[in-house]
């Protein structure tokens, strides 16, 4: 993986500097959380794309073997029936290069993490 020299101002210019070979990828991960999300603000925090509805949602970021995805401790607990294929740890789950994204659980996440933040007033990280 390439070394980010300057660090990227927008989602799109975190994509764009990534492996070429990632950014199809990515970029249907982006449409992904923002087809779960009508409404949500993006921008990057922590240097990773963050999608945010009242609070910060989730983030991602590229490595060199999979993506990493940040919903949250409670998104990864409640849906750990359905991550035990992928490597988790507190708040975030690893989708391997080598397999194809779930975008259909990545979008029941995300609506979780809205639903929760509304309902619920949880903060990030808790």
């Amino acid at each position: 993986m390439k070394k980010i020299k300057e660090k990227p101002a927008t989602i799109e210019a975190y994509i764009a500097a990534a492996p070429e070979a990632l950014q199809e990828r990515m970029q249907q991960l982006h449409a992904c959380i923002l087809a779960a999300t009508p409404g949500a603000k993006e921008g990057l925090k922590w240097s990773m794309p963050a999608y945010s509805y009242h609070r910060i949602l989730v983030t991602f970021a590229v490595f060199k073997n999979h993506i990493g995805f940040y919903p949250t401790p409670s998104a990864v607990e409640a849906f750990a029936p359905q991550l035990t294929k992928y490597a988790t740890a507190r708040g975030s789950v690893q989708f391997p290069h080598s397999e194809p994204l779930p975008f259909a659980l990545i979008k029941k996440m995300v609506q979780f993490r809205v639903q929760e933040s509304l309902a619920a007033d949880i903060k990030w990280k808790t």
